[in-house]
């Protein structure tokens, strides 16, 4: 369905196409697609029909019913030796290594020795690299997803039959929020669930977003109670709000009993583990006490991971934890010439209008001696050449 809703956002299937021949597979796969229904709601449908299995209709069945696949080290060397452009390439070996090293840590074996069966299976493999080859090809800059969802019950898998979310899937999204829906059946699929966790950079509802063009991809099923629709948007931050806006999860706690060293090595930790920001600020504390407000920002997906880092190392019994929205300015880092040579800059636009020019400290640090000029005058020439670049 994530490859359908690419294609009827205008991702020619022509690419798909050549992405696939690229691949040098022995199984000879026809890559079509049609118009149809789901609810009411017109969209494309992307078939995928090998000759063993005539019009095999994409996307996955109710149960996980493949009985053949590829090992990782297979799909390693297939991907490898195609011809896909690079970042296509490597973003399959991603996402295919996320659903190894998932496999893996499920049945207690070394990475390398994972056999794949559904996500093996021809139609998963076309699954990832069209993912792949249709996200590069529209050039994205950020990719936003709501919280995914799956049904309850059951599912047949190679090994039996499991509960939603099926393990893979389950271990795919570790850390991502996930939620079930009262339905009888898997919503999310173990590539889906690996699409998610590779591209998507933030989970929740659409914040100031203007969508230029809306893409309806088809599931095989006819569901009775929803469509069986992935909606796709492609667009950009709304001028009423050009910055960026998202939800992330403020983390804080009171330390009076910490040494600095504790402190700073506690904060490294944070941030080697994904905090957005860590930072401790002085506190007077009861009875006169002098003490520390350590605050974290987190991804709402590692919130409960750098809590977690918090109280085991902190001297913290406790903490709180708040969702906040959090504004930013769009981004951009590129070096600039000088008369002092090149200068890395960190640029912030608000809209279209740039309003902050830090350059790298480290540059101006080694341009500042090279050339036997003051730190001040290198910053300032590197303000410059970024204003009138």
């Amino acid at each position: 369905m994530f490859a359908a809703a690419l294609l009827d956002l205008g991702v020619p299937l022509s690419l798909f196409q050549e992405a696939i021949q690229g691949l040098h597979l022995p199984e000879k796969v026809i890559l079509k697609t049609e118009r149809s229904l789901r609810s009411g709601l017109a969209g494309t449908r992307f078939l995928v029909e090998t000759p063993d299995d005539h019009a095999h209709h994409h996307h996955h069945h109710d149960e996980h019913s493949h009985n053949h696949g590829r090992s990782w080290a297979q799909i390693q060397n297939l991907l490898k030796k195609s011809k896909l452009d690079a970042k296509v390439r490597d973003s399959a070996l991603a996402m295919f290594q996320r659903v190894a090293e998932a496999e893996a840590k499920l049945h207690g074996v070394p990475v390398d020795t994972v056999h794949f069966h559904e996500v093996g299976a021809i139609d998963s493999i076309v699954d990832l690299v069209c993912a792949a080859a249709g996200i590069h090809h529209l050039k994205l800059r950020e990719i936003t997803a709501s919280t995914p969802v799956d049904g309850t019950g059951t599912i047949q898998c190679a090994h039996g039959k499991f509960p939603l979310p099926a393990p893979a899937t389950a271990e795919i999204l570790r850390g991502i929020p996930i939620r079930q829906l009262d339905v009888p059946y898997e919503i999310t699929t173990p590539t889906g669930a690996a699409i998610l966790a590779h591209f998507v950079k933030k989970f929740g509802v659409l914040e100031s977003f203007t969508a230029d063009l809306i893409g309806y991809g088809l599931g095989t099923r006819d569901l009775s109670d929803r469509p069986n629709v992935l909606r796709a948007f492609l667009g950009h931050l709304s001028s009423v709000s050009p910055e960026a806006t998202e939800t992330v999860f403020e983390i804080r706690t009171h330390l009076d009993d910490i040494t600095g060293e504790h402190l700073a090595h506690a904060i490294d930790r944070l941030m080697a583990e994904g905090a957005l920001d860590a930072a401790a600020s002085p506190l007077l504390m009861k009875k006169g006490r002098p003490g520390h407000l350590l605050t974290v920002l987190a991804e709402p997906a590692d919130a409960e991971k750098l809590a977690a880092i918090v109280l085991r190392e902190t001297t913290a019994f406790g903490l709180r934890i708040e969702r906040v929205e959090r504004r930013t300015l769009r981004r951009e880092e590129k070096p600039v010439s000088t008369p002092y040579g090149p200068i890395r800059v960190k640029l912030g636009y608000l809209g279209d209008s740039l309003v902050q020019i830090h350059p790298s400290d480290d540059d101006c640090r080694k341009s500042a001696i090279s050339a036997s000029v003051s730190h001040a005058d290198v910053v300032a020439a590197a303000r410059s050449a970024a204003r009138s670049a």
